[in-house]
């Protein structure tokens, strides 16, 4: 019975550390595919670019510490111009640029760590993004629960540490983590390089509390909508109140402020210009958040 109970309890403990690490946060595990490698359990630009014998994604040693760190850099590819050199903590879209999935992730950290060096040869710096979401089963769709970003300012000519706060807009714990890491920004410049290593999590925070409820009703109308969008709540108890419209990445969109407020609440929100897509409505106290999905036509 002791050695099930002592088994059991290193099963928990290995499952819940594989939930609190970054795969491959070191680097060390690389992958050759044809005429390149990749880190595993990352997605980069290489398998689209390999077709020009070009590689955004090369592995860099020694690391700091360990033997390897990721090199990210923009190329210039012929037929495509200069190509990003980015990184995704998952699957990336290479088509679009953007994350198709991260990994599994069920802690609240207080922010991202790691250390960089990096530099730009014309105007569009690079960037770092984390973002933690979970998958709501009553609005059928993945909510943000925190996020954190940097871009990238000057230049890092040697190891550097660097730490990006995550900013919560949900009580409740994540799922799914992605990391998005770029050489360059908007406009990237041939050999604008970014590396990275020793990615880690750090410390630990308990989030949004939303044991009370702040709203006995909420409406937001018309729900598809493509011009403005109204809201009418009932606020329970006196409080500060703001009004937040969202992407599904934790983007905001549209704030505003509206004071102490109590009882009934009736607001409009002009979302002319606003691109298509679904967005997540929040009502924000100043000890819950009521949050509603919005889908924007």
């Amino acid at each position: 019975m002791k050695k099930i109970i002592q088994s059991i309890f290193a099963a928990m403990f290995v499952a819940t550390s594989a939930l609190a690490q970054i795969p491959n946060s070191g680097f060390e595990n690389w992958t050759t595919v044809g005429s390149y490698s990749n880190p595993d359990g990352w997605g980069t630009m290489n398998n689209t670019t390999a077709i020009a014998s070009v590689y955004t994604a090369t592995k860099g040693t020694p690391g700091s510490p360990g033997t390897s760190y990721l090199k990210l850099t923009s190329k210039t590819v012929s037929g495509f111009g200069v190509v990003n050199g980015i990184a995704v903590s998952g699957v990336l879209d290479s088509m679009t640029m953007t994350p198709k999935s991260g990994f599994a992730y069920a802690m609240r950290p207080v922010s991202l760590t790691g250390k960089w060096q990096h530099m730009i040869y014309g105007s569009s710096q690079g960037s770092i993004q984390v973002t933690l979401t979970r998958w709501d089963t009553g609005m059928n769709m993945r909510m943000p629960v925190a996020s954190g970003s940097v871009t990238l300012s000057g230049m890092a000519m040697s190891w550097a540490n660097f730490s990006i706060p995550l900013t919560y807009v949900d009580g409740n714990n994540p799922d799914t983590c992605i990391i998005i890491m770029k050489a360059s920004g908007s406009a990237p410049t041939n050999n604008d390089y970014l590396w990275v290593d020793n990615l880690a999590f750090s410390g630990s925070v308990t989030g949004i509390e939303n044991q009370e409820s702040l709203v006995s009703e909420m409406t937001v109308f018309p729900n598809p909508s493509s011009e403005v969008v109204n809201f009418n709540f009932d606020i329970k108890s006196p409080q500060q109140i703001s009004v937040e419209i969202s992407d599904i990445n934790g983007k905001l969109i549209r704030s505003t402020n509206l004071g102490k407020l109590q009882g009934d609440v009736k607001h409009s929100i002009n979302i002319a210009g606003v691109a298509k897509g679904t967005y997540l409505v929040r009502i924000v106290g100043e000890r819950s958040v009521e949050t509603r999905k919005l889908i924007i036509e």
